[in-house]
């Protein structure tokens, strides 16, 4: 049925798109996709840092409340790139190692199989101009995966999870095209990536009137934070009332914007009380979370170089440009994090060591929720999500928030409705459904039917206004989210038939795409295994 579900909207979705793009020039499209960012922190949703210029976006767009992720990195771009899940298309946990290709097949194989395609695929068949700069992480040392082979005409960025902003190195470096290339004293990741992706949309005008498709996949704000000094030292001093003081102030920017209700009750904060910290603590804290702000700040700067660039050659009005999270704030680090003023200046180069977040201020970032990168919870798996798009969008809406449910795999479905492309008819369907509509206005929900997660074995089903989550190896828990948005009063005991007949769907979603349950699978933990097993043998030799 779900096969024939997605048939038939597809079939519907061409011929709208054929209809529709019978007169207009079909639209320029850019996703904007920034990397462990929280939930609050821009300015259009709730935050303290600078964000003019994404805010902008959201004052002439439209804001998502419930758009949805997949909780980590790679995960999140498997989805978004495919639009379908990341276990269907060889990621169900994370890309292979850059010291290690593990050579495991299946939906943990670690890089995109061959049982897929790309927007980038998609749209180029269609005649879009196809161009990525930025982070990848779909697969590093298996060719056939990198970006170039997957539908780009253009690219410019890192195959892998992670780089240092300065200095690239360590096995984490900077590809152009196909081949490895040395960066400057210049190169700054956020800066030269939107500076190459200038630069390829000016020579796509240059050549011909054919639309652009750009992917542009920032590695800010994940560590190390490699804020520049300048930026830095905006925000520092900024934090040294801690983290309860923030989430307060954050909590009511939300309820004054009307992004959420003022009776919404939001998740504690899990970290120690900030007056229990020593001084020195204090101000090592003051610093990680200055640097922070400061990538995010970097970020907003870039989206304005960009946004000018677009207008400068009259292509601003119809780029329709999607801005979104690929999973909450980052925990990974401890739960004070790591890093302190003089890490800051004179970070560790060639290198991803240096300042992380921490837990303590990841959990602030993604107020009002619970949890952080890695869970299906609201904090790690909701993120802020903008469409801006001015011949596209309807004057009265501009500005207003859409609060229907949309994920990931929705981008597939929608880049096809507004391309006028065709998915390949050979291919397992993709899952997403086009937010089109959401964008014209109506307020009718997009998914009637449920949507599912997995990642190292926390998991979720969201079906109308309930969702079924929970942690690895910890009990389901069940929620009404259109009652109770920050996930605060689990009804699993209260609400038993509804929670069993969500855990079985679950279970059929997950027996259907091989997802490993409930012993989850770990790709480090594998690997691990792996060297163990071959250091045993050897010693037997």
């Amino acid at each position: 049925m779900k096969f024939v579900s997605n048939v038939f909207i597809c079939v519907l979705t061409l011929f709208s798109c054929t209809f529709a793009l019978g007169e207009a020039p079909r639209p320029n499209i850019i996703i904007i996709l920034v990397d462990d960012m929280g939930f609050s922190d821009i300015g259009c949703y709730g935050s303290e840092i600078e964000t003019p210029n994404i805010d902008r976006l959201a004052e002439q767009g439209l804001r998502f409340t419930q758009f949805y992720n997949y909780g980590r990195c790679c995960p999140t771009r498997a989805a978004l790139m495919t639009g379908r899940h990341p276990h269907q298309v060889g990621i169900g946990h994370m890309t292979e190692p850059p010291e290690r290709p593990l050579g495991f097949e299946g939906p943990y194989q670690g890089f995109l199989n061959d049982n897929c395609t790309t927007i980038a695929q998609v749209l180029k068949d269609s005649d879009y101009h196809t161009l990525m700069t930025g982070k990848w992480h779909l697969g590093l040392h298996r060719q056939e995966c990198w970006p170039m082979q997957r539908g780009f005409d253009k690219f410019y960025g890192c195959l892998s999870g992670a780089i240092n902003y300065f200095e690239p190195g360590g096995g984490r470096g900077i590809m152009f095209g196909n081949d490895p290339v040395i960066t400057d004293k210049d190169f700054y990741a956020t800066d030269t990536f939107t500076d190459y992706a200038c630069e390829f949309i000016s020579e796509t005008t240059k050549t011909d009137d054919k639309p652009f498709f750009l992917y542009l996949a920032y590695n800010a704000p994940h560590w190390p934070l490699n804020a520049k000094w300048e930026d830095f030292q905006k925000y520092k001093g900024k934090y040294t009332g801690g983290w309860e003081p923030l989430m307060k102030s954050r909590l009511a920017k939300q309820k004054a914007m009307g992004l959420f209700d003022e009776d919404i009750i939001p998740a504690p904060h899990v970290g120690p009380k900030w007056d229990s910290l020593k001084p020195e603590q204090q101000d090592d804290l003051d610093s990680i979370m200055a640097a922070y702000a400061g990538c995010v700040d970097s970020i907003d700067q870039n989206i304005g170089k960009l946004t000018n660039h677009l207008d400068s050659l009259g292509k601003l009005d119809n780029t329709i440009i999607f801005f979104l999270s690929d999973n909450g704030a980052c925990q990974e680090g401890g739960r004070l994090g790591k890093g302190s003023t003089e890490m800051v200046k004179n970070p560790p180069l060639q290198t991803t060591n240096g300042v992380r977040l921490g837990l303590a201020w990841a959990n602030a970032c993604n107020t009002p929720f619970r949890l952080y990168k890695h869970f299906i919870h609201e904090g790690g798996a909701c993120t802020p999500m903008i469409a801006h798009w001015p011949k596209g969008i309807p004057q009265s809406k501009r500005g207003s928030f859409v609060r229907n449910v949309a994920y990931l795999p929705d981008f597939m479905a929608t880049c096809i409705d507004l391309s006028g492309a065709e998915y390949p008819p050979s291919l397992p369907p993709c899952e997403g459904v086009s937010i089109t509509p959401l964008l014209n206005g109506s307020t009718k929900p997009v998914h009637t039917e449920p949507i599912f997660w997995e990642h190292e074995g926390n998991a979720g089903v969201r079906s109308g206004d309930w969702k079924l989550v929970r942690e690895y190896k910890k009990p389901w828990e069940l929620y009404n989210i259109s009652k109770d948005r920050t996930e605060m009063n689990n009804l699993a005991t209260s609400n038993k038939k509804q929670k069993s007949d969500l855990v079985q769907l679950w279970e059929t979603w997950a027996t259907r795409n091989e997802v490993r349950y409930p012993e989850r699978f770990n790709m480090y933990q594998h690997l691990k295994s792996t060297q163990q097993k071959e250091s045993r043998k050897k010693e037997n030799q």
